[in-house]
């Protein structure tokens, strides 16, 4: 019997048989679309890998995700969590990382591109570019950005600095060159060093009240000040009877978001025999009970000038007021060259808005930037939540004011990128980013409850995977997660990127990078046995 013909098909079949098997194909195809099937299979926590088309557009709609990223991660700033985010976005496209030998670039001292593995300098072979530099280092930009054809940082630090905060130019203030970029100079061509100079740079900072209550509990046993205070309480209650600048790990003890981006200290604060401190604030600040360190409420002026406070009616003496005009012009001068180097600065208390605002400068998607907290205490917090003094006691917000004091130039510092802060959210839109904001959190949530047992961090009794287990380090015990069980292969893989600690991540890293070589014999005696 030969092969049939269309027509004798159509007789054998009829017109409505055809017509049931077309229906049942296309439902069948229909469905694995639907489904996705084996090769597709999602659950629906973890799909969503898109863009934020209605809250997170970019204002360019035909613009490229950044990938030559900069990131100075601070210190107790909740900066942990950001890396996790670099190092999943890094290891899902390929990204070559600019990576310490151990897990520090030498700090505390100055970063030194000669610090990263595998960096070798014009004239030491051809090497593959560095897309992302973010492990812990102290601030050195002439080590830091390559500079190819004509640099602009310096022209950029000398505009941003020949204006105050309100656009006028400073009739007192005169600005030398930034010791910073005087060896870089203005128009230096040629400069080597590990990332290009199109790089977006960014960081993280923290209230100084906050970043010290973590701090004293961290390195405790680090800082020869923490160590022989029997609490933060009476260390700030007199910090020169046991903090001495430039004793071993002390510049853990003041200024620490100062000291890690690089900046210089004012001469009454360097170390110096005869007396090495500066004057002693006989009236500890306090800010205004109920409110939050909003834009509207922090005018960086009050950072030299008495402030009237809602809590007892008369003016208050600020965390700077014992600085003279010379260095609050010293102060404004760092500022001002800061904000010519970095693209953006989050802030800790504000750790989503912050992070809505950083896919969007990046041109990145939803996923990109959500993911867990890292490096978080038992009992503490590294952020998310806005900061006021109201829900304290007495006790505390003085304490918090003491802290401020006592870290007079991270206050400076924290005052000024909170501002920047709000400025861009105000650029961005208020009710785009509540909706954004809203848009993270719901899908963080649904990674955790998906990825991890309990849905959130857990203490590290109950971590037995080493590949899981943060490290510990200091009196607080660091939180970490444990995976759920029955996860598939796809989701498997992502939420161990999303609970890997730091540390671990790293070394994930450096072996992707630079794998292990085996070495085979030259010669051998014998082949050996099938």
């Amino acid at each position: 019997m030969g092969p049939l013909s269309p027509t004798r098909t159509m007789r054998l079949w009829g017109p409505r048989s055809l017509g049931v098997a077309l229906g049942v194909f296309m439902t069948i195809g229909f469905a694995l679309q639907l489904w996705g099937g084996p090769f597709q299979r999602r659950l629906p926590g973890l799909q969503l890998r898109h863009s934020w088309a209605s809250t997170l557009a970019p204002a360019v709609p035909s613009c490229l995700p950044r990938q030559r990223l900069v990131f100075l991660k601070t210190h107790k700033s909740g900066s942990s969590s950001v890396l996790s985010l670099l190092h999943r976005y890094g290891d899902r496209h390929g990204l070559r990382f600019a990576l310490p030998a151990r897990y520090q670039f030498g700090y505390p001292k100055l970063f030194q591109a000669s610090r990263v593995k595998g960096y070798r300098p014009q004239g030491g072979g051809t090497q593959s570019p560095f897309h992302i530099l973010c492990h812990h280092m102290r601030f050195n930009l002439k080590e830091v950005r390559s500079v190819e054809g004509v640099d602009r940082t310096g022209e950029r630090w000398a505009h941003a600095c020949s204006q105050d905060h309100q656009g006028r130019r400073p009739q007192a203030w005169r600005f030398p060159r930034h010791p910073l970029t005087q060896e870089l100079g203005m128009g230096a061509t040629k400069v080597l060093q590990v990332m290009p100079s199109d790089s977006f740079f960014f960081s993280i900072v923290r209230d100084p009240a906050a970043l010290a209550r973590s701090a004293f509990s961290y390195y405790k046993s680090t800082s020869s000040a923490f160590r022989k205070s029997p609490s933060l309480a009476a260390f700030l209650d007199n910090p020169r009877a046991f903090y001495q600048p430039g004793a071993r790990g002390d510049h853990y003890a003041r200024n620490l978001l100062w000291f890690d981006f690089g900046l210089p200290f004012p001469p009454e604060m360097r170390t110096k025999k005869g007396n090495p401190h500066p004057p002693r604030d006989p009236n500890p600040p306090q800010l205004p009970s109920g409110v939050g360190l909003r834009a509207h409420t922090l005018d960086p002026n009050a950072l030299f000038h008495p402030v009237p406070t809602a809590a007892d009616g008369h003016s208050q003496t600020s965390s700077s007021a014992s600085l003279d005009l010379r260095s609050s012009s010293f102060i404004q001068w760092n500022l001002a060259w800061l904000d010519s180097v970095f693209d953006l600065v989050l802030v800790a208390e504000y750790f989503d808005e912050s992070l809505v605002l950083l896919a969007d400068a990046l041109c990145w998607g939803l996923d990109d930037v959500v993911g867990f907290m890292h490096n978080a205490q038992a009992g503490g917090g590294q952020g998310g939540s806005a900061v006021g003094d109201g829900g304290l006691t007495a006790e505390d917000r003085q304490l918090s004011a003491r802290a401020r004091a006592w870290n007079n130039l991270d206050w400076a510092l924290y005052v000024h990128f909170n501002r920047s802060l709000w400025a861009r959210i105000k650029q961005y839109g208020q009710s785009r980013l509540d909706s954004a904001v809203a848009e993270l959190r719901a899908r963080r949530e649904a990674l955790a409850k998906h990825c991890l047992v309990g849905g959130e961090a857990l203490d590290p009794k109950y971590i037995t995977d080493r590949r899981f287990r943060p490290f510990q380090f200091g009196s607080g015990k660091v939180l970490g997660y444990v995976l759920q069980s029955g996860l598939s292969l796809q989701d498997q893989e992502e939420c161990e990127r999303l609970a890997t600690p730091e540390l671990q991540y790293k070394d994930k890293l450096d072996a992707k990078q630079f794998p292990p070589t085996v070495s085979v014999p030259l010669k051998t005696s014998r082949l050996p046995s099938p």
